[in-house]
Formats: structure tokens, C-alpha cells, sequence
């Protein structure tokens, strides 16, 4: 199955699954809004109870690694899930933790020139593997674009901004595997599914 294609499906599963969601969204605000009904008061009393919110109010699970960079930038990596079409794609935030504008250093990208055409990308990522004593680079298109966020630019103090990058997958007995980005501190993460 070539890159091309697998990318295409997954951003095909991803407009569905978001074009679902919105239905829902939209299903569940439906009505007049004045149906003479009173609003539940188990659902207020367990809100004031003083719950937790869920991972999916808002509030982000414990990242797997952080790594330091210049200028304040931080790279937040929250999963890193091995796909059953031969790849693991790390998801991660890129976030500006410094006082004042930041330009994401072109370095990111690496030194490889079909990357380096494309823009500012984390095309220089690698993933390392000790044990099997093998590197593993971002994946790329048939055109050589970096199978990574793209387009990278200045943050705004305090901005973040939701980041991916694929890899060709490590054997399956392999979970732990070591991430490097230019100008940033490495990180172990461990390898999901």
C-alpha cells in the first residue's frame, strides 16, 4: 500500500469522523429550547460536586516526553501509536512556554534538501531505536513532502499548536524508542498498539 494512498484514507477517516461528530453536535442542540421542563438538577449537583473533568473536557492526559528547546519552545509528545499499515504516527503540541514571539528554527527540518523544499516542517525528527540499534526518519510522499505538520512559523507567547509526525514502524517487539528533533532536548517515548 503506498504513502500516498494511506494518507489519503486517514484523512478520509478524519473528515468522517469529524463530519459524524458534528451531526451529533448538532442532534443533540436540536429543539425549542422552552419546553417547559425544569433543568435536571442531578446533572448540576454532580458539576458542583467537584468531579474531575474527563480527558475529553478539555483536559489533556499526561504527556509521554517533553522536550526543551530554544527560545522557551516546548514539544509536548501525548501518543505515539503504531498503525497497522506498517508506520507509527507521534502526536504531540508544540507550544511557545517563553514571554515573546518565537520563529520555529528552520533547523526543525533537518538538512535533507526534497524536506527543506516544502517549508518549515519537523522533517528532521527521528526516531531512535537502542536496541535494535536503528534510526528511523520521518516519512515522505511520493513528491518528498515530510509526512509531518508543515508550514511552521512565529508562536505567539503562550500559543500552542497541535503537531504529528509518522515513522517507519520499529519491529513489534520494540515499545520504547528514543525521539530527536534539531535544537531540542530527546525524549524516550513508549510505542502504543
Amino acid at each position: 500500500m503506498s504513502i500516498r494512498f494511506t494518507a489519503k484514507a486517514r484523512r478520509g477517516t478524519v473528515a468522517l469522523a469529524l463530519a459524524a461528530g458534528l451531526a451529533l453536535g448538532v442532534a443533540g442542540c436540536g429543539g425549542s429550547g422552552d419546553d417547559g421542563k425544569k433543568p435536571d438538577t442531578s446533572a448540576s449537583a454532580s458539576k458542583s460536586a467537584g468531579s474531575d473533568p474527563s480527558s475529553q473536557e478539555g483536559q489533556s492526559e499526561t504527556p509521554l516526553a517533553e522536550l526543551q528547546g530554544a527560545d522557551g519552545l516546548l514539544l509536548q509528545i501525548t501518543s505515539a501509536t503504531r498503525d497497522s499499515g506498517g508506520f507509527v504516527t507521534v502526536n504531540g503540541t508544540l507550544k511557545n512556554d517563553g514571554d515573546k514571539v518565537v520563529t520555529v528554527p528552520a533547523q526543525v527540518s533537518g538538512d535533507e534538501t526534497e524536506i527543506i523544499a516544502h517549508g518549515i516542517s519537523l522533517g528532521g525528527a527521528t526516531l531512535v531505536d537502542s536496541k535494535g540499534k536503528k534510526r528511523y526518519y520521518v516519512l515522505r510522499d511520493t513528491e518528498g513532502r515530510p509526512l509531518t505538520t508543515t508550514g511552521l512559523g512565529n508562536l505567539e507567547a503562550g500559543q500552542t499548536l497541535p503537531v504529528f509526525m509518522q515513522f517507519p514502524a520499529p519491529p513489534t517487539g520494540t515499545t520504547d524508542v528514543t525521539i530527536q528533533l534539531p535544537t531540542f532536548a530527546s525524549g524516550t517515548i513508549k510505542i502504543s498498539g
